[in-house]
């Protein structure tokens, strides 16, 4: 019986990522028109906390460990600003074009990940992202006559996602999934809270908000578990270009959700980031060999 590869078992958890920020994407668009940006992460942190509390009490509290408080501290620090900036862009511009001005995260991330972690940047590994960063500047094109500010929050959301995922790579090979996650939510429900009762006019959402908001808490748990699942078996470089496919599946939402029709640089710019997914799955495997 044949073993799956690491690098096609990254992917399946990959998949299972761009599911649950597909459907985090339509529900946080849904809740920005009866809840504020800082509101939607509280209530994202307060659903997942609730249901990873019950985890780390199932498989036991030794799962958690305090080894690395600071890192987590750090990374949670920049995924929180992270995950602001990318509600507030999907409220404001299109789910394509957000999910685009994200794939300059793996730019980021291989370079932190070569400086922190000691991870090498290959040929192959290069021209991905070369062919993704291409992929990603022919898709926004049109747009840089004007930069609105759901454009330069996406791009910000970029920088903190590379941050979490170079920091996230590190945990994982110390850490389980479940104490990651556990960090992640207790740190970040709380901050949301404080900057929602200070800064923000705290509301109730209404009742029929209630599904919408037991979605993104949901899918925000799933996707985040997924991938540091996905990166326990992969470089933090390998899996950032993996989720290039998330462009693809960011189209089609788009279109059936909200009627965002594509353009041709949507379908140009797809096929080569696309390619450069090619290419990185075709340097992982050289380097499993």
């Amino acid at each position: 019986m044949s073993v799956l590869p690491p690098i096609w078992g990254a992917a399946l958890w990959m998949l299972g990522t761009i599911t649950s920020f597909a459907l985090m994407s339509v529900s946080g668009r849904e809740l920005s028109s009866d809840l504020s940006t800082i509101q939607i992460l509280f209530w994202r942190s307060f659903v997942g906390f609730w249901i990873i509390l019950a985890l780390v009490h199932r498989a036991g509290w030794t799962t958690v460990k305090m080894d690395n408080l600071k890192v987590h501290v750090g990374r949670n620090l920049a995924h929180f600003v992270a995950q602001f900036c990318w509600f507030y862009a999907i409220a404001t511009i299109a789910l394509a074009e957000v999910t685009a001005l994200e794939f300059m995260m793996p730019i980021w991330t291989a370079l932190m990940a070569a400086l922190f972690l000691g991870e090498s940047l290959s040929r192959y590994r290069m021209l991905a992202i070369t062919f993704g960063l291409i992929g990603t500047l022919v898709i926004v094109r049109p747009g840089f006559a004007t930069v609105e500010l759901g454009t330069l929050a996406a791009l910000a959301a970029s920088i903190g996602y590379a941050v979490g995922m170079t920091t996230a790579r590190f945990l994982a090979l110390r850490e389980t999934v479940l104490s990651i996650l556990f960090y992640m939510l207790t740190l970040q429900m709380p901050l949301a809270f404080v900057i929602t009762v200070i800064v923000d006019d705290w509301v109730w959402p209404p009742t029929d908000t209630i599904f919408w908001i037991l979605l993104v808490g949901i899918s925000g748990m799933t996707a985040h578990f997924c991938i540091n699942r996905a990166v326990k078996l992969a470089e933090a470089t390998a899996v950032s270009i993996l989720g290039f496919l998330r462009l693809p599946a960011m189209i089609v939402v788009g279109f059936i959700a909200y009627g965002e029709t594509p353009e041709i640089w949507l379908v140009i710019g797809s096929v080569l980031i696309v390619f450069g997914l090619y290419l990185n799955i075709r340097d992982s495997r050289a380097r499993e060999g």
